[in-house]
């Protein structure tokens, strides 16, 4: 998915008619999606040469798909341009995708952006389903991101939790307003950089800045992806040029950042072992078959920095937009965290086990808010039937995980945020329970979830413990703004700017 959306939207729909009319004189017309494909899901109607891009234009994505989903069923058909899609909005059309037919949608598509822009060396996020892959996600697993190399960087996240709280009282000194957005995104991202190379890092505003461009221009809807036979679109794109330039500039921050630590490790530093260690130990080990390559580790380094990053700060931020703008779950929430740390002076993760109502907090923050919206698409590797329909092999599939969440058959009062819904359901984000996959579920489930999800944890839990909090100006909580911005991860539209102030008394 690209750089707003809704913007290569209008201008797939502006530009691809003369586009292909002038293409159409030398090629055959793309094949539409129902072509000897048996009996495909129901679908709006579509336009001749955009398909159903036009359905889409000017919303939100995940929105405009879940509204189409309302009138036209769970599972759907569309073609974006030249792309057949398939489109899974609901529990059961989800659990066939992820489960039953978890193998035959294993893979992901690769777009002609995205083969730019990885270049052989998918990572584990867009590697191709196959052995290299398993290898890659076993890494991923069982080595990098598992409960105890997560557990063992908790000082590394206590450290940069202190840091952040700092900077929120030095606000809370002043009575000065503070952009919370900011300081959670450079506490998550200090944090995930720690852990993968052992130290802070000098660039970080350079690569937070970068991470940004990145993800508003990460390939999957842009004109080329859209019409990938037309040469005419690539050309007329300044995806491809934004697409190389960010490869490059990424790539220089990763060779730096090794070459650091490679002199580092030379001298005899001793420090704890970190994920780039693991990387560079296990490219020593690895079979000859499939190889640990440079360029895979440093994939695999950009995979960690920018999911790793960018979904917890996302997930932190909704869940401190929606308490401000649910006073009663905010007390509630604050009340416990401040009950079982009575006496202490800090939060810390040791003392997190013993609360309740914070962890359905968060759960109730990414059932409404997931960070990836629409998880990121499949591609069919062997056609197969869901719900009955038929889907043809090729086919990109996506599933909606935002509309799932808030699915009207599944979930009571589906808008509201209410927290206390989980106390009773026992539904988890674990990947087992259809109606909440705000992580996706099956072989192609998030590996980082608990990395991710110590960072909420610890973060939000020292935000109320420490902090009471008011919009600035005297703006009532409903006047919050909770509009969405478009991104691969979708965060609120505006910073959040708060006024943080200290209690009276925590005990």
């Amino acid at each position: 998915m690209a750089a707003d959306l809704p913007v290569y939207l209008l201008l797939a729909v502006l530009l691809a008619i003369p586009l292909v009319l002038f293409i159409a004189r030398t090629r055959p017309a793309p094949r539409s999606p129902g072509a000897g494909a048996g009996r495909l899901p129901p679908g709006p109607w579509a336009l001749p040469v955009i398909g159903h891009l036009h359905h889409l234009a000017g919303a939100l994505p995940h929105r405009a798909l879940r509204d189409l989903a309302r009138r036209h069923g769970p599972l759907m058909a569309l073609r974006l341009g030249e792309l057949p899609v398939a489109v899974a909005s609901s529990p059961d059309a989800a659990r066939e995708v992820m489960r039953t037919h978890d193998a035959a949608f294993a893979s992901r598509p690769l777009s002609p952006m995205q083969e730019l822009a990885y270049q052989g060396a998918e990572g584990v996020i867009f590697a191709p389903y196959g052995e290299g892959w398993r290898r890659l996600r076993s890494i991923c697993t069982l080595e990098l991101l598992s409960a105890r190399r997560v557990q063992s960087f908790r000082a590394v996240r206590e450290d940069e939790a202190g840091r952040l709280l700092r900077a929120v009282a030095a606000a809370a000194a002043a009575a000065a307003p503070v952009n919370l957005s900011e300081r959670v995104a450079a506490y998550v991202a200090d944090s995930t950089v720690r852990a993968i190379i052992g130290s802070r890092f000098e660039h970080r505003d350079a690569y937070l800045r970068m991470l940004q461009e990145g993800l508003k221009i990460v390939p999957g809807m842009t004109l080329p992806d859209l019409f990938p036979s037309s040469h005419l679109a690539r050309l007329l794109s300044r995806v491809p040029a934004q697409i190389e330039g960010h490869r490059r500039g990424m790539r220089q921050f990763i060779d730096t950042i090794i070459a650091e630590h490679r002199e580092s490790r030379a001298s005899g530093n001793d420090n704890d072992e970190d994920l780039l260690d693991v990387l560079l130990r296990l490219q020593k080990e690895v079979d000859s078959q499939y190889p640990l390559t440079t360029e895979n580790i440093k994939t695999v380094m950009l995979d960690m920095f920018g999911a790793g990053s960018e979904t917890s700060a996302t997930t932190l931020q909704w869940a401190m937009a929606e308490l401000l703008r649910n006073p009663r779950v905010m007390r509630k929430a604050q009340d416990e965290v401040r009950r079982a740390l009575a006496g202490h002076d800090k939060v810390t993760e040791d003392k997190l086990a013993s609360l309740h109502y914070l962890p359905l907090v968060i759960k109730e923050t990414l059932r409404l808010h997931p960070p990836a919206p629409l998880l990121l698409p499949r591609r069919c590797g062997s056609a197969c039937r869901v719900l009955g329909f038929d889907i043809p092999e090729g086919t990109m599939v996506i599933v909606n995980a935002w509309a799932i969440g808030r699915y009207p058959g599944h979930w009571d009062r589906p808008d509201e945020f209410s927290p206390e819904r989980f106390e009773e359901s026992g539904r988890d984000f674990r990947g087992t329970d259809f109606e909440f996959i705000p992580f996706g579920a099956g072989r192609r489930m998030c590996p980082g979830m608990a990395f991710g999800l110590a960072h909420v944890e610890l973060a939000l839990a020292a935000l109320l413990f420490h902090f009471d909090w008011e919009l600035p100006g005297g703006m009532a909580a409903e006047e919050l703004d909770m509009t969405e911005a478009f991104g691969v991860t979708t965060q609120l539209r505006s910073d959040l700017v708060v006024v943080p102030r200290v209690p009276v008394s925590t005990g």
